[in-house]
């Protein structure tokens, strides 16, 4: 099922209500930095890409997709075929659930690391790891990379303060950084090194082209 709206506020309210029946992360793994996207957060990405006409009749890879909430948001908005890959067999088989339930029938789940993924995609749209902890340092950036080489297009979430440096990453990689919005992202008190119940963080939302695609598209 899919949302035909012709209203696109009224559109995104809708998905964002259907996001946020997405399951939450049952037992987090705090090596692998787990937190849900809000689904406040998830539509407002998704609608972005929507509105770019990158999810459209495209095919979205989601890169370390939890329990799916940017596959099954990208089914809903008509994707072509999309894919969620995440090392955490345990997330995926939940994922698998709810988008059998609601016959999304569109979406591939894959249980590997995505350092060892094969994909060739339009659109990767993710949340990755921050790359906060010290077990995890540079995470993003392994998943930013992957991305990059094997999507057109790709909409990603990082911290703010490190834009800098992922300005300077992403010119490595050829591609063009665009920031479309930021968040205060909440975090949950729910591992033990956390010292509140809640904190907000300043997370932005990147849109990545790759060169080559740029010129391939102006060239249309």
């Amino acid at each position: 099922m899919n949302f035909y709206f012709s209203d696109d506020t009224m559109k995104k309210k809708q998905l964002e209500m259907f996001l946020q029946q997405v399951p939450d992360f049952s037992k987090p793994k705090p090596f692998l930095e787990q937190y849900q996207t809000p689904a406040t957060i998830a539509s407002e990405v998704l609608f972005f890409a929507y509105q770019y006409q990158d999810i459209q009749d495209r095919i979205v890879v989601d890169l370390g997709c939890g329990t799916g909430i940017f596959s099954v948001g990208s089914a809903m908005l008509g994707a072509k075929k999309v894919i969620g890959i995440d090392t955490d067999a345990d997330c995926i088989s939940v994922a698998k659930i709810f988008a059998n339930s609601h016959n999304l029938n569109n979406i591939t789940f894959i249980s590997e690391d995505v350092s060892d993924s094969v994909f060739s995609a339009d659109t990767v749209i993710m949340n990755p790891p921050f790359g906060a902890q010290k077990g995890n340092i540079h995470a993003d950036q392994v998943f930013l990379k992957k991305a990059i080489q094997n999507a057109d297009v790709v909409y990603s979430l990082h911290l703010t303060k490190t834009l800098p440096h992922l300005k300077r990453f992403a010119q490595s990689l050829d591609a063009e950084i665009e920031i479309l919005t930021t968040f205060n992202f909440p975090i949950k008190g729910q591992f033990e090194f956390h010292k509140k119940l809640r904190e907000n963080v300043s997370v932005s939302c990147l849109r990545f082209v790759h060169s080559s695609a740029e010129k391939e598209e102006a060239c249309k």
